[in-house]
């Protein structure tokens, strides 16, 4: 218990520099490091030992929030030549190399290289740091940067609110399991709980909003993002889930342990990635 609380305070201080740093490249390096931790994470519990795959994999997943945003290195370089390299090639160019460059690989390795361990690295190397881009993607895809920001925190309650409201709530009033042969431990009244503690942690936060900030959400908006909080609680809820069944299958506990005492990057982010691309699905259909 005391190593987890020594953990949370040192990633609590991470964050608020993250959210005194939000609009520098500073923030954008943290989102990279996360993205390769979290992708190494994945390929080395599916016991990818193709050295090449993982060091290639990994950097590939360090260099996709860099190409999320023109303004990603901004101040540092110019939103105007970053974004001449950022459209130099369509991405699905780069995923294509990578996936080449993958299949080579494993045929120069193929005695301890199989197709399982590509598909794997695929998976790891592009979609799990294009989760974690949206970060940027929604820090930058309005002139107001404010909402962007605001709407990077709606999908962090969605994940973390929900979570802790249904340890909660199951703690005091569970007794019908979710799913017991996944994660017996949820019940279908602590994940009522999660969604209603996810609800009023963005109602809280939308009325902190529009209180501070220099242009306020209008009725319409608000209406959007309360009643989309809750799918995205729930698609929150089936990130944790998705986890637990790719640890059960990697017969692990924790997907790393780079936090001690709560895990690694995957651990605690795998709900997240997954309220982070339907908030921003959201965003561009009924914002933009």
């Amino acid at each position: 218990m005391k190593q987890r609380v020594i953990t949370a305070i040192i990633l609590l201080c991470v964050l608020a520099l993250v959210v005194w740093q939000i609009d520098t490249p500073v923030m954008v390096a943290l989102v990279a490091f996360l993205s390769a931790v979290a992708s190494n994470e994945i390929m080395r519990c599916a016991k990818v030992s193709n050295k090449f795959i993982l060091t290639v994999g990994t950097a590939f997943s360090a260099a996709v929030p860099f190409f999320a945003s023109p303004v990603a290195l901004s101040p540092l370089v110019s939103p105007e030549i970053w974004d001449k390299v950022i459209s130099f090639a369509p991405q699905s160019v780069y995923v294509i190399l990578l996936v080449l460059v993958f299949l080579l690989a494993m045929l120069k390795g193929y005695s301890h290289t199989s197709f399982e361990h590509v598909a794997v690295s695929v998976f790891a190397s592009v979609l799990v740091p294009f989760a974690f881009s949206i970060f940027v993607r929604l820090r930058d895809m309005f002139l107001n940067e404010q909402f962007g920001i605001y709407l990077i925190f709606f999908a962090l309650i969605c994940a973390l609110g929900t979570d802790s409201g249904a340890q909660l709530g199951g703690m005091a009033f569970g007794k019908h399991k979710m799913s017991p042969n996944i994660s017996p431990k949820k019940t279908v009244e602590g994940a009522a709980c999660g969604i209603i503690f996810s609800l009023i942690l963005n109602a809280v936060a939308f009325i902190l909003y529009n209180h501070f900030a220099n242009y306020r959400i209008d009725k319409a908006g608000t209406t959007i993002l309360i009643l989309c909080s809750v799918p995205v609680s729930i698609m929150g809820m089936m990130g944790d889930l998705s986890a637990s069944v790719l640890k059960r299958n990697f017969g692990v506990k924790d997907f790393g342990k780079i936090f001690p005492g709560h895990g690694g990057v995957m651990d605690r982010f795998d709900s997240v990635l997954f309220t982070l691309p339907l908030t921003y699905v959201i965003a561009l259909v009924a914002f933009c």
